[in-house]
């Protein structure tokens, strides 16, 4: 390797190339694509897995089991800290306000109060479920807390 040659030749912000534009460009006619067939074609692409041809590697392989994952619950989670920083002290706090507070911005079945962070203020918090430590945490600073059934956002 040669030290002053290793940044030679690398552009930052490269144009793209531009085909189709006349013979004197080099890339004018086909376009780069060759004569004729599938990768001439517009919306031409191989399919993910396609091996050329050949049985695919997911089609070769033995399928066992069963995986319940699509069926869990998606659970989103708040902490007591973030908690502490966003509401002021009695704030009732329930998902629909969360959510439109932007603590929690992904769709989910069920939400749970996590206990990081320090929590100083007093809140009525509702929501699915809630950790030993955040239970801990929102009873010593004289909160209340209200499990909300499973099921109901």
């Amino acid at each position: 390797m040669i030290l002053n040659d290793v940044h030679v030749g690398i552009q930052p912000r490269k144009a793209r190339k531009r085909v189709g534009r006349g013979p004197g460009s080099g890339h004018g006619k086909t376009s780069g694509r060759g004569h004729k067939g599938f990768f001439s074609r517009s919306g031409s692409s191989r399919r993910r897995g396609f091996q050329g041809g050949q049985m695919p590697l997911f089609r070769r392989v033995a399928k066992r089991g069963f995986n319940n994952n699509q069926f869990a619950a998606d659970v989103a989670v708040v902490n007591v800290g973030e908690l502490n920083e966003a509401f002021e002290t009695g704030a009732e706090i329930t998902p629909e306000i969360l959510v439109s507070k932007g603590l929690v911005r992904s769709k989910f079945d069920e939400l749970k109060v996590l206990g990081d962070g320090e929590l100083s203020k007093k809140f009525r918090i509702a929501a699915h479920r809630f950790s030993a430590s955040a239970e801990q945490k929102i009873a010593a600073a004289g909160g209340e807390i209200q499990r909300i059934a499973v099921g109901v956002v």
